[in-house]
């Protein structure tokens, strides 16, 4: 292939990247305005938990309620604009699969709403409260007067369990790249120990600075990397068997053929 020919390639995937990035950003609008008729009652719902009652959260602008409605819209928007967004990624590479990675694959999509929500509860019910519950005894310890604004609640929640579902998005993302022959288990395994680092590393960063969360939070993402490389090589021996019955089928083309 010419330089030329690479380059219209090339200028085609990138206004092929362009389309798909811009119906995702006229998705995530849509449901931004969805959400803000919805962003109410998610509002009254997060306020009246349990751990949120023991506070007496404070505006400290004329901007915190409208900005408190835009990030839960924001927030909702993300949430159900994750499979559409799975989908637009499977579309871009669809036509550098196989047909049967390509059925195999599109079938993630769900799943990975899935997933997403499951790393949702787990980082609002488990950790988040955890987390909060560690920050103020340590303030109360040190006889300080708690006067908290509502947009310092509603970011110290998103900035915990948004991280959290988005990592809960692992083993999807791993079938998904072995799938298309990117990753394998031999990969995975030599990137283990880095990989390792990187889980610790956050979840040492989005818990409170004690064994019990850090630890609470390691296992479960460590169990998600080997749940990972689990179903990765899976998918890999799967692959294997076929390229090995479709080597043969040609072989015996070829024999018949001479």
């Amino acid at each position: 292939m010419s330089d030329q020919m690479k380059q219209m390639a090339l200028t085609e995937h990138l206004g092929e990247l362009r389309k798909r990035i811009i119906v995702v950003l006229i998705v995530f609008v849509a449901g931004l305005i969805a959400g803000l008729f919805v962003a109410d009652p998610i509002y009254r719902y997060l306020i009246e938990a349990k751990h949120a009652r023991t506070f007496e959260l404070h505006a400290l602008s004329f901007w915190d309620g409208i900005g408190i409605y835009m990030k839960i819209a924001a927030v909702f928007s993300l949430v159900i604009s994750i499979p559409f967004i799975i989908y637009q990624l499977w579309a871009f590479v669809k036509p550098g699969l196989r047909k049967e990675e390509q059925k195999a694959t599109v079938a993630y999509i769900p799943y990975a709403f899935l997933l997403f929500i499951v790393g949702v509860l787990f980082g609002y019910y488990i950790v988040f409260p955890m987390t909060l519950t560690f920050t103020t005894t340590i303030t109360q310890n040190m006889g300080l007067t708690e006067t908290y604004g509502i947009i310092s609640y509603f970011n110290f929640m998103f900035n915990l369990v948004l991280p959290l579902a988005l990592v809960f998005e692992l083993p999807l993302v791993v079938m998904f790249l072995t799938r298309i022959r990117i990753l394998n288990p031999l990969r995975l395994k030599k990137m283990r120990k880095l990989a390792y680092f990187a889980l610790v590393f956050i979840a040492v960063v989005i818990t409170p600075p004690d064994f019990i969360s850090d630890f609470l939070v390691t296992i479960p993402l460590l169990l998600l990397y080997e749940f990972s490389v689990f179903l990765s090589a899976a998918i890999y021996r799967k692959q294997l068997e076929a390229d090995m019955e479709r080597e043969s089928r040609y072989v015996q083309v070829s024999e018949d053929d001479n």
